[in-house]
């Protein structure tokens, strides 16, 4: 299922659904020109998902011989189908923070290291165990690596007559990129504004403060003159600026939340901050959450904690093997 959603250039919006996820699709954007195409983003190495974008491109007529791709950043719903989608010798773009990051093979950056982290931040080992099999970020990735042309901010992208600037908005993750056409006043957001749901801020392996990178981030694309906006999931239902001051209002709601939790319970660890905050789930208490659902709640919860401590509002301690934490 695709829909054409912008002339001069030809884009086009292919839906690929993300099946058992609270996103519901990816936004695969196809910029046609009789010269060359770019396809932007894949979704999950699914079955499913690579059926609706391989029928997509197929109704489009689109010659991959004749396109290039560009991945906004590293996460499986928008890298997993890329060595599938495209030939050995395509072009595809990356920031070479998230490729790197991508590819990074150490013990490091690795998911054991990544679960003890977890582990270390109160989130309990029989639920780790479930979700090293069940991760949709782990289990959806893309099987094969690929070669990618590494970009970085300001670099351009030149697709038929058209001269597109890749924008380096870090936070989502820590090299997540924007696309920007500044002759149509366009840009490609990938999952950096959403504008009905609000993007999941986690912390990284190697990053220190993921939520000022993306505060900072989000204030960074204001200077841009933006008319059309086209995030990867979803629709754009508000104002472009206006979802901007809203997610930021919405972060700064969050952590003073975070922080009168804390002041209220002195020692607890990022679970059971967690726990405690506020979530769009329908009605549904913490103890209902689905687990993958409190994996990306406490991940975030740990980003707004970070951000917290870098402004010296709170400590944490290492305490009987769990961080907890405390205001001053």
């Amino acid at each position: 299922m695709y829909e054409k959603i912008y002339s001069n250039p030809d884009i086009y919006k292919i839906y690929v659904p993300l099946p058992n996820n609270p996103l519901k699709n990816l936004n695969c954007y196809v910029v046609k020109t009789e010269e060359k195409n770019l396809i932007i983003d894949t979704g999950f190495n699914l079955r499913e998902c690579y059926d609706a974008l391989s029928s997509g491109l197929k109704e489009l007529e689109v010659n991959i011989a004749k396109s290039e791709m560009f991945l906004t950043h590293l996460h499986s719903d928008h890298t997993g189908l890329a060595p599938f989608v495209m030939n050995d010798d395509s072009v595809i773009y990356m920031s070479k923070i998230d490729y790197d990051y991508l590819n990074n093979d150490s013990e490091e950056y690795s998911w054991n290291t990544l679960y003890r982290k977890y582990m270390s931040e109160g989130f309990p080992r029989e639920a780790i165990e479930t979700l090293h099999k069940s991760n949709p970020a782990e289990a959806y990735a893309a099987e094969k690596s690929f070669k990618a042309v590494t970009v970085k901010n300001n670099d351009k992208i030149k697709i038929g007559g058209y001269e597109f600037s890749c924008v380096f908005t870090p936070g989502h993750t820590p090299g997540h990129m924007c696309l920007y056409l500044e002759s149509e006043k366009l840009m490609f957001l990938g999952d950096h504004v959403l504008f009905d749901i609000t993007p999941n801020i986690t912390f990284w392996m190697g990053t220190r403060d993921s939520l000022k990178d993306y505060m900072e981030s989000l204030n960074k694309i204001k200077s841009f003159n933006v008319i059309t906006a086209l995030p990867a999931h979803r629709n754009s239902s508000v104002g472009f600026y206006e979802r901007i001051d809203q997610i930021l209002e919405h972060h700064a709601q969050r952590l003073e939340c975070c922080l009168n939790i804390i002041k209220s319970n002195p020692g607890l660890h990022a679970y059971d901050i967690a726990g405690l905050m506020k979530w769009s789930m329908r009605g549904k208490g913490w103890q209902d959450f689905p687990m993958h659902q409190k994996w990306f709640a406490v991940g975030e919860a740990i980003a707004h904690l970070d951000y917290l401590r870098g402004q010296n509002k709170i400590y944490r301690r290492f305490e009987n093997g769990t961080y907890r934490y405390y205001a001053f």
